[in-house]
């Protein structure tokens, strides 16, 4: 899913290094010169692409860990609603969650936040985890992402677990 921010993320590095080597006035061997421009661009793209991927992958697995500690959880995806994501000056996003508790004694909230682009895209994975809520009332955590994230930022409810 995060594959267009990678793609996207490759092609800009690539397209630097060719328009670099062509520029360069290399009279020796252009072709060859802009040959290993590419392939240095190539797999710096790549190893951009796989750190990026290895990061989403790496938040994935952490947020399914915390939902897994969610004994006996009850689908309440309907309970939890997001606000206005923020990006901070340290470059990361932040969302209010506010989960209301429906059942008649007090619970707790495992809730997965997922940040997208505006197109979709997967860009981060966070859990947050709302204790000890009365029954009948509300509480609120703060989802914050676990890495720098640009341009337009959206989060959605992945899932919402009363425990």
């Amino acid at each position: 899913m995060a594959g267009h921010w990678t793609r996207g993320a490759a092609g800009a590095v690539l397209a630097m290094a060719v328009a670099a080597t062509g520029c360069s006035g290399n009279s020796g061997n252009p072709s060859g010169t802009a040959s290993k421009a590419a392939s240095a661009a190539a797999s710096a793209a790549s190893s951009l692409a796989s750190r990026g991927a290895d990061a989403l992958a790496s938040a994935s697995a952490e947020a399914r860990r915390k939902l897994d500690q969610a004994k006996g959880g009850v689908n309440a995806k309907d309970d939890v609603t997001l606000g206005t994501v923020a990006i901070g000056d340290d470059g990361k996003a932040a969302v209010k969650v506010t989960a209301k508790n429906t059942a008649g004694s007090a619970k707790s909230f495992a809730v997965q936040v997922n940040y997208t682009d505006k197109s979709g895209n997967l860009l981060d994975v966070v859990v947050v985890t709302i204790k000890d809520v009365p029954a009948g009332a509300s509480g609120e955590g703060t989802a914050r992402s676990n890495r720098k994230l640009s341009g337009e930022v959206r989060a959605v409810v992945g899932t919402a677990l009363r425990y």
